[in-house]
């Protein structure tokens, strides 16, 4: 059975550092000596690709319905992984999920591990408002929505299919705690801080060979300013169409001069335990 074990997910709720570790593993597959570009990278396609679901599937997903998609989601990666001469490495931001057929949607039969990235969801908040260009007040509101879900308005064709996140909670508990996967979490703080032992880390869980040399240099090639760079010039296709960019700051503790302090509150209660458990806030609820 584990040779049918061909996917990895990039799993994490929106805005935690999923891309910039795609932009750093083509890099490191690529080994090249100019940076990947970012609208080139390493075939790393979302999970809800409508695209990918077509083709395995020989349907029009356009013509089913949000939950029919669901029921046959499953068989899509098991096909992909069955198919696959080589490991297939998935993005995804769904949570993961039982599908109402009594079916797990990303199995461990078809799956070799999970990185899951998580950050402060007071840094989610700032960053996913540039995304979705909504107040943070929304945010912070869709962050403790237990219902949430990306492309989910049944009167508007979306690029990409319904994708349950939760609430940030929720999504957490549901990959690391309920899943069953062999998962290795990546905080972003760690990836700002600690960079080099913490990339290293997820290439030795992922089982590649590459030095110490080449993870320094895809951690270059995948540097912010070059991300950024790269966006100024060629635009990213990856970018909501009404935000002003994908790779806004990338830094730590942004929240601290950009949320109001209601809203700060808000959110620490909302996600105290998980909060406390990833070291983002104290055992007295003060953020870290």
């Amino acid at each position: 059975m584990d040779d049918f074990k061909k996917i990895v997910w990039l799993a994490s709720y929106p805005k935690s550092g999923n891309t910039w570790f795609r932009v750093f593993l083509s890099n490191l597959l690529n080994k090249s000596d100019q940076p990947a570009d970012i609208n080139n990278l390493y075939t790393t396609p979302i999970a809800s690709s409508r695209e990918l679901f077509d083709e395995a599937t020989g349907l029009s997903s356009s013509e089913l319905t949000s939950e029919e998609i669901d029921l046959l989601r499953p068989q899509v990666y098991e096909f992909i992984s069955r198919t696959s001469s080589e490991l297939q490495y998935q993005k995804v931001h769904d949570a993961w999920q039982i599908t109402k057929a009594g079916e797990p949607m990303f199995s461990d039969n078809i799956t070799k591990c999970v990185i899951y990235f998580i950050r402060n969801p007071l840094d989610v908040a700032v960053s996913f408002s540039n995304h979705l260009s909504k107040p943070h007040e929304d945010i912070a509101k869709i962050l403790a929505d237990k219902s949430f879900a990306f492309s989910s308005n049944p009167n508007r064709f979306h690029l990409q299919f319904r994708q349950r996140l939760l609430s940030w909670s929720d999504h957490i508990h549901s990959w690391v705690d309920e899943s069953g996967l062999p998962i290795l979490v990546v905080r972003y703080e760690d990836m700002k801080e600690n960079t080099f032992e913490t990339f290293k880390r997820a290439v030795n869980f992922l089982g590649l060979v590459a030095s110490d040399e080449d993870i320094r240099k895809a951690i270059r090639f995948s540097d912010i300013k070059e991300m950024q760079k790269q966006e100024s010039q060629s635009g990213f296709s990856e970018k909501p169409t009404k935000a002003d960019s994908f790779f806004r700051k990338g830094e730590i503790g942004s929240w601290r001069s950009e949320l109001a302090p209601e809203l700060v509150d808000s959110i620490c209660k909302d996600h105290r335990e998980m909060m406390i458990r990833f070291g983002y806030l104290d055992d007295k609820g003060f953020p870290i």
